[in-house]
Order: structure tokens, then sequence, then C-alpha cells
């Protein structure tokens, strides 16, 4: 049967100052068919869907929607074309209800213009949430659903402008696995109904669920279009990062040191955790494994003081310290990353420079409290050569890097702060199979440099391949500590759920 283009793009070229972001790309989606669009951190992808919903304009080539040549000038122009995009940073106003955030600017009003129809729009809201088959009230605001049931109105939101294409940025990045099949469900259904969409995702192993064909794109080039069907996870990553890369790699039984550099004895809050007690050696790297809403997030906010203790003590080789404010920790040389990188890790208005050297800033300033801008710029130049951020110059904004490399100058602040203890918290969330295995090879080197690490993540074939022992949390208890070569995801997930009905 004959395929309908829906779109085409055409030696799509886009250049930002000293950065070539786009070269000579060309792309293509058919009707009723997902298309995913795959590559490391800065290799364009979201370039590409910026030009593609209006954001950004191209330089050169042509877009073809529905058989017509376009420019697409605008957000508001690719809306009208029938373009809608989900963004991975959720755009939605908290406290406007679901059928507003759906309908926002095009409200239906009553007679005179001024007063909103809440009538006629908490319907028009209910017959398409129920047509995607979403059980949303159509009434409740926004900022009271959890992130899965938001990233659910975001869809409905695109929906609801009845366009041809749809554009998912890393829609599963927040989701259970459970909310992410109750979201490939609803994919199915808008393709089944003649939709294109556009899927780009970390998550690799999605793919052969989701999608009927992937292009591949390494620095800003395009590399090839791939049949999901005749293709495999190895061989799309080989495309990616122009090398293999061993993705289920178990580390090595390392022999660890018997000394305790931290110490957790019966940490308490009011909200969640209960009688947490752990110790962390030197050296070590310490997976803590969970399903969402377990505590491991509340349990290292707690740690370094972020969030307040009820009950319990922490040592630091073997003196008791007390750890009241993120500063404390610091001073304590215990380094944190959140796993919300943007509202805690980082200053998007600010350059890479300052965002490295930000925790810390005294050692880089003169007595009179200007910055030494030369060995600040050296530092951040090797911290770039090191995590292989991708920018033109060290003198860039953060806001100007992709997910994955604002991550990086994350990690890189905490190593030139030189902590003895680092808590990392979803370290390679948003950041594709390459950069990953950067970062997994540098979290290896520190550890063997004697840096002691705690590490959350969701992923558990991430936590087997890095971690010594793993610790699972539950309801906010701990309920089993692993050693690796005791572990797997069965056992672990065991552990998960020990305290659920």
């Amino acid at each position: 049967m004959a395929t309908t283009q829906l779109l085409s793009l055409t030696g799509v070229s886009k250049e930002f100052p000293g950065v070539k972001a786009l070269k000579n790309v060309h792309f293509d989606l058919n009707k009723g068919e997902v298309h995913a669009i795959v590559g490391e951190n800065g290799a364009g992808k979201s370039t590409l869907m910026k030009i593609l919903s209006g954001i950004y304009k191209k330089d050169t080539g042509e877009i073809v929607y529905l058989g017509k040549s376009v420019n697409v000038s605008s957000p508001l122009e690719a809306q009208k074309l029938g373009i809608s995009i989900i963004h991975q940073e959720l755009n939605l106003m908290p406290d406007l209800t679901v059928a507003e955030n759906i309908f926002i600017g095009r409200e239906v009003r009553r007679r005179g213009r001024i007063f909103l129809d809440n009538r006629k729009l908490n319907k028009a809201a209910k017959i398409l949430l129920e047509e995607l088959g979403l059980t949303l009230d159509p009434k409740r605001k926004v900022g009271e659903l959890t992130i899965a049931k938001q990233q659910m109105v975001e869809i409905a939101k695109a929906v609801s402008y009845r366009g041809e294409v749809i554009i998912m940025d890393e829609p599963t990045s927040s989701l259970t696995p459970a909310e992410t099949e109750a979201l490939f469900k609803i994919i199915r259904s808008l393709k089944a109904s003649g939709k294109g969409v556009v899927y780009i995702s970390h998550r690799l192993e999605e793919l052969s669920q989701i999608t009927d064909r992937i292009t591949v794109i390494r620095d800003g080039e395009y590399v090839k279009t791939l049949n999901t069907s005749e293709t495999s996870i190895p061989e799309v990553i080989t495309l990616m990062v122009g090398r293999k890369v061993e993705q289920d790699q178990r580390p090595e039984a390392r022999a660890l040191s018997s000394e305790v550099v931290l110490k957790v004895d019966g940490i308490s809050d009011s909200r969640l955790l209960s009688d947490i007690s752990f110790e962390l050696r030197e050296g070590e790297i310490l997976g803590f494994a969970g399903l969402m809403g377990a505590g491991r997030t509340e349990l290292a906010r707690a740690l370094i003081g972020a969030d307040p203790k009820t009950a319990g003590k922490i040592y630091l080789r073997g003196k008791e310290i007390k750890i009241k404010s993120p500063s404390d920790a610091v001073k304590s040389g215990i380094g944190y990353l959140s796993e919300d990188r943007k509202k805690y890790g980082l200053l998007l208005g600010q350059n890479i420079t300052f965002n490295v050297i930000l925790s810390s800033i005294p050692a880089f300033s003169n007595k009179f409290g200007f910055l030494k801008t030369k060995p600040a710029g050296a530092i951040t130049r090797e911290a770039i050569k090191q995590l292989s951020i991708r920018t033109p110059s060290e003198n860039q904004y953060l806001k100007n890097l992709s997910g994955g490399n604002q991550q990086k100058v994350v990690i890189s602040k905490w190593l030139t702060r030189d902590c003895d203890i680092l808590i990392f918290d979803e370290p390679t969330r948003g950041i594709d199979v390459g950069a990953k295995d950067e970062i997994y090879k540098l979290l290896t080197k520190l550890a063997s440099e004697g840096k002691s690490i705690i590490m959350i993540s969701s992923e558990l074939p991430e936590i087997l391949r890095m971690s010594d022992r793993i610790a699972v949390m539950c309801e906010g208890k701990l309920t089993g500590i692993i050693d690796n070569k005791d572990a797997d995801q069965n056992k672990i997930m065991q552990y998960a759920t020990k305290f659920r009905d």
C-alpha cells in the first residue's frame, strides 16, 4: 500500500555564532507513522525540532508540508499549519485547570467575549480526553497533578489543534513503566488515526516498541534512516556515536576499602523517611534503587541539609557532623547533583566557566573578591575536555547547551570543588548513550581514586553496571543492601516492592 508523505525537510542547515548546528539535514514523515530522531546530546535534534515548530528559522533548505513548500516562521504559524510540539520541559500553567491549559489562547467565551464559558470549555476538554482514553478531571488544577498526568495534558493540548504532525521530545523521561505504556497506547491511537508522530528519546529500548523508522543524526549531520524492524539497538548506537559502546557491562568485583567514610544512622523525616541506616566506604559506588516515590531523592536532600530531619545522625570518618544546610554539606566535602539540574544545579543565564567554579568561587577569587579569570578559564577548558562538553568555548551560556551537556557542567562543578563524597541523583537523565558511557568511565575513575559515590538511578541496568553495592528503598524505608555479584533486576524489584500491598 502506498504511503502518504506528511512532511519532508531537505537540505536544512542552521548556524549560530561559532556553531554549525545543522548541516544539510534531511528527514521525512509519513501519514500514520511514528518516526524517531536519535543522536547524542548536541547532535542537532532539538535544533531541528525547533525549526520545524517555528522557534528557530532555518538558514537554508526546504520544508514541504502536505505537498506544499512552507515557511514556518513562528510557533503560531506551526500550529496553524497543523504541527504541534510537546517539549521535554512541560509548558503548563499550574494554577489553571486541565481544560484551561488545553485550550489556552483559544478559550470559549460567553457573549461579550469577556468571561470564559467554563461549561462549554470543560465539555470540549472532556470529549477530547475521553477520545484519548484519559480519565482526567477537566476542572482540576494542573498543579495538583502528577508529572505523568501533566504530560498527558500536554499531549491532549497538542492533539487539540487537530493538526497532522505531533513532535514528542523525551515524553517518557519522567514516567514509570506503567505510565509509559499508557502513553504508548495513546501514540498507537494517534498513529491509527493517520497522524504522524516525531519521537525523540534517549531510551533506545523504547524504539522497537513504538517506532516505524529511525533517523540518526551525528554532529549536526544526517547519518542514516533505518526501518525499526530491520535494525537493532547496537547498530543504532554505533551510528549515533561512531564507535561501539558496551551497554550491559557489569563492574569487575573490587576489593573495597574497610574504611567507612560516611555513616548514616537512623535518618527520618516528617513526611516519608523512616529509620534509614547505611555505610559508605572509601572508593565505593553505592547505588540506590527503588520505584518512584520510594524516598531516594528525599534521603539525598536530608543528607545534605536541604530538607529537615526529625531523627538520626551522620558521621564523617567516625566523627558526628551537623549538616543543617547544603553549604554545611559542601564544607564537609559532600557534593550533590540534583535530579532537577535547572532548578538546583545551574545558573542558565551565566556562562560555563561561572557554573563550573560556582561551588569553588573563593578559590578562584583574589583578596578583593574579583574572579581570577585565567585559572578559572583553564580549569573550565580542562573540564570541557575531560567530559567532552559540546560547546564552542567556555564562555558559552548554559541556556544555549543541550540538556545532556548542561548535566556534564553540573558534574564538572563538583569535580572542581574536589569533594570526597559525591551524591549523584539521576546523573545520566536526559543524556545520550555515548555520553552515558563517558560518565560511567568518569565515575569509575573517581571511585578508583578514592572518591566515595552515592548514585541514585531509576534505570536498573545502570545501577547494576555501576554499583559495588546496591541499596534498595521502598516507601521511605531501606529494605535491603545487596552486593553487586549477588544482584539482578528481579532481586532488586523484590526488595523495591517489599513493603507494598
